[in-house]
């Protein structure tokens, strides 16, 4: 345990942070590269300071390249716009959102909200300007009400209420016997997918943020599931930046931009219709994964 307590930081609070006034949500990537080789492992924390490494040792090693993820990514996305990730299985979506909010940083280049570069915000105005929903959604053993206020700490049972209403959870959270004073148990183990899903969808409406990541994935949900989850992304997207990896041809045909990501770099942009006529790597890929789904 004191060995994890002991990791170095990779993600550290600028010595002097930006805190803006206001945010507007204009995300920018510019010349972004990034390496996995850059991440510290727990390995490398096992030795540092027991013996085994010296600290410039140790810092070489989470710096020895271990290949690029991602290579020179430029793309803006606009305030309110919505933008589309799409690529193949490895090509390095998931990883360039993790950069916005940053559960990473990356190894060259820099990613900007309105101007600013992540790297120098405020820790806490970045967290409360960015809001991530992913595929596994994840749950403390704890109430549905606390689970929701990890959010927003001093929102009301009011604004819960209209935050699972807005996610398609309220009628659901209401049935249960002991409402939102329900324990969920260890990552919402008591609770489906798509439950599970729709309270992670809740609690990011109830931080209310100005860039919203989505991965949109309901591969492993039921029909109707799905149905409740996609109707309530739409509703939580509505005047937000989002940056969403699509699987769903509907979300892709409403993207303002769509950016085709393949082996970590960006291959092909534009809109549904110019990506069609250019018939590149989007057009083979409506035509293998998207196209299904057309109906």
């Amino acid at each position: 345990m004191f060995e994890v307590l002991d990791m170095p930081h990779d993600i550290a609070e600028p010595a002097t942070p930006v805190r803006p006034a206001a945010v507007r949500g204009r995300v920018q990537l510019e010349g972004v590269w990034f390496s996995y080789g850059g991440v510290a492992g727990l390995e490398s924390v096992r030795r540092y300071g027991w013996g085994g490494m010296t600290e410039g040792e140790e810092v070489s090693a989470r710096r020895d390249p271990a290949g690029w993820a991602l290579e020179d990514l430029d793309f803006t996305v606009e305030p309110g716009e919505l933008a589309a990730l799409v690529g193949p299985s490895g090509a390095g979506k998931t990883t360039t959102t993790y950069l916005v909010p940053r559960l990473y940083d990356v190894s060259r280049g820099k990613v900007t909200i309105d101007g600013i570069d992540v790297r120098d915000m405020d820790l806490e105005t970045l967290a409360a300007t960015v809001g991530v929903v992913t595929q596994e959604s994840y749950l403390f053993h704890d109430t549905i009400a606390a689970n929701l206020r990890y959010a927003r700490p001093d929102a009301s049972d009011a604004e819960l209420r209209e935050a699972a209403e807005t996610a398609n959870i309220a009628s659901f959270i209401e049935g249960l016997p002991l409402g939102y004073d329900t324990v969920v148990g260890e990552r919402g183990y008591r609770l489906s997918g798509g439950e599970k899903q729709r309270i992670a969808i809740a609690r990011v409406i109830l931080k209310d943020p100005k860039v919203l990541i989505l991965d949109e994935a309901t591969s492993h949900l039921d029909a109707h599931s799905e149905s409740l989850i996609q109707e309530a992304l739409e509703r939580v997207m509505e005047g937000r930046t989002s940056l969403v990896i699509a699987h769903r041809l509907s979300t892709i045909l409403a993207a303002d931009r769509i950016f085709v990501i393949d082996r970590g770099r960006l291959v092909e942009s534009g809109t549904h219709g110019e990506l069609m006529r250019q018939g590149g790597l989007y057009a083979s890929l409506y035509q293998t994964q998207f196209a299904a789904t057309a109906g």
